[in-house]
């Protein structure tokens, strides 16, 4: 475990802010709901991207989320782990994370699946650097909900005024927001500037490559030792 200043923690989420997999999702969730039988436009997928499963599954099949979310989850793991071979970390995105290691406490806040989970931590190769990791499993209800949040914050050991949240979408700043951390986003995941700094975001970088650069004037310089 890297030493780290134990009073400040930085969140971060992973899809879309650290891997760039957001529109691998897409494509998955897309062939998987052609395999129940149901056609949903990417445009609306791809708004649902960084929810957890359950809740996308309710928003995208609305009452057939019942009788068709099991096998549609199912598909889209088969059809996501075909994609596996296109994952990879954004630039510099374990070059920000080993820096802000070296100053806070560093905690992966992801509500991805533990198989997925795996598989990005093997694209991030950042254990070494990471006091603590989070999956949908440590929480009932995954974002925009601050549970997986506020998980993140008990593994941090920190209060949430004393951390601040790096996610890609909307819900990454809602839920951090519901938790009372601020949320930093990046444009990475495809959501808009605008749309980021109207549900709440304190600032927006183009990519971690531009808040590595900006790091200490960013917000997470404020719980940076």
């Amino acid at each position: 475990m890297p030493e780290t200043n134990p009073q400040g923690a930085v969140l971060f989420d992973i899809d879309g802010t650290l891997v760039d997999s957001n529109y691998l999702h897409v494509i998955a969730w897309l062939r998987a709901f052609d395999d129940v039988g149901r056609v949903v436009d990417a445009a609306r997928v791809h708004r649902d991207i960084g929810m957890g499963a359950s809740q996308l599954l309710e928003d995208l099949l609305g009452d057939r989320a019942a009788d068709l979310g099991d096998a549609a989850r199912e598909r889209h793991k088969v059809h996501y782990a075909e994609l596996h071979p296109l994952l990879r970390r954004f630039a510099s995105a374990r070059e920000l994370v080993q820096a802000v290691s070296r100053r806070a406490r560093v905690v992966m806040a992801t509500s991805a699946s533990p198989e997925e989970l795996h598989v990005l931590r093997g694209a991030l190769d950042i254990d070494d650097v990471v006091h603590a990791f989070t999956s949908a499993q440590d929480v009932d209800a995954a974002k925009p909900e601050p549970d997986l949040v506020e998980v993140a914050l008990e593994r941090a050991g920190v209060p949430a005024q004393r951390a601040v949240f790096v996610g890609d979408t909307v819900w990454d700043v809602v839920a951090a927001g519901r938790a009372g951390v601020p949320c930093v986003g990046v444009l990475t995941g495809g959501i808009a500037q605008a749309e980021l700094i109207g549900a709440g975001a304190v600032a927006v970088y183009d990519d971690v490559a531009s808040l590595l650069a900006d790091l200490d004037r960013s917000p997470l310089a404020s719980v940076l030792g």
